[in-house]
């Protein structure tokens, strides 16, 4: 499965952005995606993962309220929409796919996308 990554752009804090994250193929065969990001000299955290199959979403703490995931099926797709964002949000985003646990505990999905760089200035 491949996936691509698109939307990463500059705003200024409090603007919105919206991430996409095409697969080469039906999400269903898919368990799990989710998006992570990696800012310059921090680890790469997990933001947020959607259970293809049961629709169970997962954000982390700190962008909860904020960011929304959804999914369009027939696009296999899965978008990050990303509201009030802050400079502390400012990363390399990087969609990723595999199961609910090698995605949500192991942090070790089995694809990933190419990054995409989301740059909030205060």
């Amino acid at each position: 499965v491949q996936l691509q990554a698109s939307g990463g752009g500059l705003v200024q804090a409090g603007g919105s952005l919206r991430l996409s994250c095409a697969a080469s193929r039906s999400i269903f065969i898919i368990n799990a995606m989710g998006w992570y990001r990696q800012a310059p000299g921090k680890q790469r955290e997990l933001v947020a993962a959607i259970s293809i199959g049961g629709g169970v979403k997962k954000y982390a703490d700190s962008v909860k309220g904020r960011f929304t995931l959804s999914r369009d099926n027939a696009k296999n797709t899965v978008y990050l929409q990303m509201n009030s964002l802050k400079p502390e949000d400012t990363a390399v985003y990087y969609c990723a796919a595999g199961t609910w646990e090698a995605v949500t505990v192991t942090t070790r999905p089995a694809y990933w996308g190419q990054g995409t760089l989301v740059t909030v200035s205060s």
